[in-house]
């Protein structure tokens, strides 16, 4: 009798056991982020803070060939004075890897209420845009978009 308890090269079905794994890695989907992991995104920015609907514009264009590069700008209606001024905005997405897509941040010389960017959607999904004004209030806007062609297409 041998004791094969001890062997210097893999067996046939540990080579096919880690080959199948490889390829199911291989084709998993990305990791994506969610409406939920979202909004508990806004409610860290927000430190647990429901913010409330008005105020801010998310300007996207809502039908999108491609999602590799989306100008995007969120403004906040704002005298941007010493006594009503924006002191960040935050975007955030519900389907990308990340929901967290940028933090802008303000003062009452800031002049405008305005941040653009461009960004990458991977799917069609709600963009939102969360103001922190200088009296501590949270203020929402979202928009929905459609995207035709995934910027990861790619890759799937």
């Amino acid at each position: 009798m041998t004791d094969n308890s001890f062997q210097l090269a893999p067996t046939r079905r540990q080579v096919l056991a880690i080959g199948a794994g490889v390829a199911a890695l291989a084709v998993a989907p990305a990791a994506r982020a969610t409406p939920q992991s979202m909004q508990k995104a806004i409610l860290a920015f927000t430190g647990g803070v429901t913010p409330k609907q008005g105020r801010v514009t998310v300007d996207i264009p809502v039908l999108l060939e491609s999602g590799a590069s989306v100008p995007t700008s969120v403004s906040v209606d704002s005298a941007m004075t010493k006594d009503d001024f924006v002191s960040a905005i935050a975007v955030f997405n519900e389907l990308n890897p990340q929901p967290n897509v940028a933090v802008f941040h303000f003062s009452a010389r800031s002049g405008k209420a305005v941040a653009s960017t461009r960004i990458r959607l991977g799917d069609s999904q709600r963009i939102v845009g969360v103001a922190k004004m200088g009296d501590g209030s949270f203020w929402i806007g979202s928009i929905e978009v459609v995207v035709t062609l995934p910027a990861c297409a790619e890759d799937a």
